[in-house]
């Protein structure tokens, strides 16, 4: 009897399985029944939108476009009976055809199908892995090409968001005087626009039963395995691969949140340029790092000039790098760099300019525009860990520098005592109340320096700088829409924009910094 009961139970539990099964898969097909029914609808949805609205494009449709500019994440700005789609992949110059797949009341989204007439700056591009991996946008638009069309992304920004008149383009070239509205000069390029990155940070993952280290698919975290990136440094490529193989080899996996916590989350390098100093931070998800002194003792061996092994613990969220405790596992806790003739040391936390070459070419220009003659009193907000302030410090009698992150301020005095620079002060704080503070102090500006990161000026600052009146403003940008936006705040205070320097501090990608020079009109 139990030997029969135990068969007849054996069958109903099998029996319920296949059944499980059955059901499952009944349920997958219906889940992909109902998607697709959703995306159907959706389609109808929006066309009935399209021509209610009296759109002259509707999603599902396929037309011929004309690429007519660049948007901010690199696509093509493609125009349909005036109606504007943006199209990954396309170039402008070119017609394309297009499939829509999304549309709003003013603007539209399209798949590139054909390129019907191709821009003749369109290249081959070099990388293999160019178009999956989100790291370059423009590396099928060649380099001078992409040199235009950044200064025309900064001008299009200042007329159109700030209402700022700018002067022809012959002018700028030729570098007249702005009378006629603000010179906006040709992009500064590099001489050799390649493996110019000095840090990189390369998310490690797991694939058929290896270690993948990348960059990330454009929208997705997905990360696409790169044995080698054209704009990092070689000394950079060689170390990712060199720490994915060691792992593999000693069997440290990938981070996972449930099977694998202490598991390598990043791979972050920095390299000094003029140096040849680099440091490892390993970013793993806990305290404790497998393997790690045969770990340590393999990366110090596989690529001349390390210097530091950090190892870095971030339990935090998976768009987060680095978490707040850092450990040195091996050598010292920073590297050196000079950018001209200041002298940088770089921690693990430490921010520095990811492109040494054109850092130079960018500082130089704010240095100019600030006009010093080594009796003037200026104001770096934003100062970061002084790089900026110590080349002013040069010229200036008397720079002032604050920030609102203490680590980078404490970096910053660090940096100023390593270069033996005296009349630099730094501060803790957020500009908007530190530099009224020092105001009530007596201080008074000639010249106030703004750095601020991609969302721009806080209001108050700007408010700040209008009620301190400055004779100069220098503005150094990293996003030209809210450098327009904060232009057009302080000309209405009282301040005329005269020059703008764009500079392409990152080749291949769409993003492009400022310097801009600006006079109190009453001056």
């Amino acid at each position: 009897m139990a030997n029969r009961y135990g068969r007849n139970s054996q069958k109903k539990r099998g029996g319920d399985g296949s059944g499980r099964r059955k059901a499952e898969a009944a349920s997958r097909s219906s889940a992909r029944d109902a998607g697709l029914q959703r995306r159907a609808g959706e389609i109808a949805a929006a066309q009935r939108t399209a021509v209610r609205d009296r759109l002259p494009v509707a999603p599902g449709e396929t037309h011929i476009a004309e690429v007519v500019g660049i948007g901010h994440e690199g696509e093509g700005v493609g125009r349909v009976n005036g109606f504007t789609l943006f199209v990954h992949g396309a170039l402008p110059g070119e017609r394309v055809r297009v499939r829509v797949t999304s549309v709003k009341q003013r603007f539209g989204y399209a798949e590139l199908l054909e390129v019907v007439e191709p821009s003749r700056d369109r290249i081959a591009p070099p990388c293999p892995v160019f178009g999956a991996c989100g790291g370059c946008q423009l590396m099928h638009l060649g380099y001078e090409a992409q040199l235009r069309w950044k200064r025309q992304i900064v001008v299009d920004n200042l007329r159109r968001i700030g209402h700022i008149q700018v002067a022809g383009e012959a002018v700028a070239e030729a570098g007249e005087d702005g009378a006629g509205g603000a010179i906006v000069h040709p992009t500064i390029g590099m001489d050799e626009p390649w493996r110019y990155r000095n840090k990189v940070q390369v998310p490690i993952g797991e694939r058929e039963g290896g270690l993948v280290a990348g960059f990330y698919e454009a929208g997705s975290r997905r990360i696409v395995d790169a044995q080698q990136c054209l704009i990092r440094s070689e000394a950079a490529d060689k170390l990712v691969s060199a720490v994915k193989d060691i792992a593999h080899r000693l069997g440290i996996p990938a981070y996972d949140t449930h099977k694998h916590p202490d598991g390598l989350r990043h791979v972050i390098i920095k390299s000094g340029f003029r140096t040849g100093e680099t440091m490892v931070v390993l970013v793993t998800g806990s305290a404790v790092l497998p393997h790690a002194d045969a770990l340590v003792k393999q990366i110090a061996a596989a690529v001349p000039g390390v210097e530091s092994i950090c190892h870095n613990v971030n339990d935090g969220p998976p768009n987060v790098v680095m978490g707040p405790k850092t450990s040195v596992l091996w050598g010292r806790d920073r590297i050196y760099d000079a950018i001209g003739d200041i002298r940088f040391a770089i921690s693990a936390h430490s921010f520095y300019q990811v492109n040494p070459v054109q850092t130079e070419k960018l500082y130089a220009t704010a240095l100019d525009y600030a006009g010093l003659t080594g009796s003037e009193t200026v104001i770096d907000a934003y100062c970061g860990v002084g790089t900026i302030s110590l080349f002013l410090a040069r010229r200036a009698r008397r720079v002032y520098g604050v920030e609102i992150v203490r680590e980078a301020v404490e970096d910053a005095r660090r940096n100023a005592e390593l270069n033996g620079i005296g009349n630099a002060v730094f501060e803790t704080g957020a500009a908007e109340t530190v530099i009224p503070a020092w105001r009530e102090q007596g201080i008074r500006a000639d010249v106030i320096v703004v750095d601020p990161p991609r969302k721009g000026c806080d209001a108050a600052l700007l408010e700040t700088i209008i009620a301190m009146a400055p004779r100069r403003v220098v503005y150094v940008s990293c996003n030209p829409s809210t450098l327009a936006r904060d232009l057009r705040v302080l000309e209405d205070g009282g301040y005329r924009t005269v020059e703008v320097q764009p500079v392409d501090m990152f080749p291949w990608s769409v993003h492009v910094e400022c310097v801009i020079g600006m006079q109190r009109i009453d001056t």
